[in-house]
């Protein structure tokens, strides 16, 4: 006999759970009854809340199916990828044999992109919301399995120059810690952590959480480089061996200039060697050039490119402009009214009224190419760079479908991590778990800045 009631949308009976559990009725009522669905008895009937219905089906199938690939994968190394964006990094790790399990986000559109291009994984939500238990188990592995690789990018705007730069103050740096903590409680072999340039640089906060860890840590509270020393004395102290370095995407064969903090830490082994590069605008060492905007776009139809628009007050002054130049080449007579008030700040301002060149890497790639200080427009076209020529410039593969509205989009592909560079730290994960000998590059330069090490800051 089924049992009725009326309850709110948010909330549904035994038998509703059971249909989309795909279990029966009893299964659902013995899973009240272990605790593994939260439940509430209203006269003689049980309603379940929805979102305790979604989390039990992941548990239920998702994770049959990341043990199944699990099993598959034997030979490769696996990942739990957190703040996975649009897979970006994962991408990059898959060239190096090391294969995804489960994918952590937030970001509503960045999930129904995972959705699309990965349905056999898992897919969470919150990071807040899940205990270390539960990723393993949503995974597909028990306790007794050990985790291969877990890597994300936290939220970056807490860090980032251009920013309020409140570090762990801020929400996001917050989850940051909570990264840190999944990190300690699931012990993974390798740990890898990308983020923005003003990690290096960005103090301490002063909150009293903060402060106290900081002090737990030897960590000096409000000197300068303290967010990366907390976040590698951390790891530290949970028992790894911490590199970490600055790298421009360009030296790996993205043809862009994306210059990012990527952090790898070992359980055993000790500290693994700086990324390998590949290519190279110093020909003293023997790569391959880097790769210019015309090689990315290369066969890309511009009558199919799926864009924004400039504003017609601002495309007048991209029509005077030709490939690679920016708004210092405007004629001076038309500097001051193309700039406004920005005509009197200090600085290059070089992202203003910028075309991109063909024979150069794009600049880095920013969440909406259409904004006036960070302008990325068509070298020959009256527009902004499209979706598609983003995804190229990112190294995404064509046929990898980012969903959302337009801006969305952008928003998944300007914050991804490139492949190539990504595939770069595979390789250096795998083959320092193989004991590999790594490439000597001593004295390459990583990135146009200097001291940006574990070696030097550390």
């Amino acid at each position: 006999m089924y049992e009725t009631t009326s309850v709110p949308r948010s909330q549904i009976s035994v038998q509703d759970a059971a249909l989309q559990l795909k279990v029966s009725d009893q299964r659902v009522r013995q899973m009240i009854a272990e605790g593994r669905l939260e439940a509430t008895i209203v006269g003689r009937t049980w309603i379940i809340d929805q979102a305790a219905v979604d989390k039990a089906a992941i548990s239920t199938s998702t994770a049959t199916i990341a043990r199944r690939v699990l099993s598959e994968r034997s030979n490769s190394l696996h990942l739990l990828s957190f703040f996975s964006g649009a897979m970006g990094l994962d991408l990059g790790l898959e060239n190096s044999e090391i294969k995804t399990l489960l994918a952590c986000e937030n970001d509503q559109a960045s999930r129904a992109t995972i959705a699309r291009n990965r349905p056999d994984i898992p897919v969470l939500g919150d990071i807040w919301k899940y205990t270390s238990a539960e990723i393993r188990s949503l995974a597909g592995l028990d306790h007794t399995d050990d985790i291969d690789v877990i890597a994300g990018g936290p939220p970056c705007q807490a860090f980032s120059t251009a920013g309020a730069r409140r570090g762990f103050d801020d929400d996001r740096g917050n989850v940051f810690l909570r990264f840190l903590e999944i990190v300690e409680e699931l012990m993974p072999r390798y740990v890898v952590i990308e983020n923005v340039r003003g990690l290096l640089s960005m103090p301490v906060s002063s909150t009293p959480y903060i402060r106290r860890l900081a002090g737990e840590l030897g960590v000096e509270a409000g000197g300068r480089h303290g967010a990366v020393r907390l976040v590698s004395r951390f790891l530290e102290r949970a028992g790894y061996a911490v590199s970490f370095n600055l790298y421009n995407s360009a030296n790996f064969g993205t043809p862009q200039i994306r210059e990012r903090v990527v952090i790898i830490a070992a359980r055993s082994g000790g500290r693994v060697p700086y990324l390998a590069p590949t290519h190279s605008s110093d020909a003293r060492w023997s790569l391959p050039s880097w790769r210019n905007l015309v090689d990315a776009l290369d066969g890309l139809e511009s009558a199919q490119a799926t864009h924004v628009a400039f504003p017609e007050t601002r495309l007048k002054y991209f029509r005077m402009l030709e490939p690679g130049q920016h708004w210092r080449h405007l004629p001076a007579e038309h500097q001051e009214a193309a700039m406004g008030k920005s005509y009197l700040l200090s600085g290059g301002r070089t992202g203003f009224y910028r075309r991109l060149a063909w024979d150069k890497p794009s600049p880095t790639l920013v969440t909406h190419p259409a904004m006036p200080a960070t302008a990325l427009c068509h070298p020959t076209e009256d527009r902004p760079l499209s979706i598609e020529e983003y995804k190229r410039i990112q190294q995404f593969p064509d046929e990898w479908m980012i969903q959302g509205r337009l801006v969305d989009q952008y928003r998944q592909v300007g914050n991804a991590v490139p492949r190539g560079l990504a595939e770069s730290i595979g390789l250096a994960i795998t083959r320092h778990a193989r004991r590999e000998e790594a490439e000597d590059f001593s004295g390459f330069s990583y990135s146009r800045y200097k001291r940006t090490s574990d070696l030097d800051l550390m």
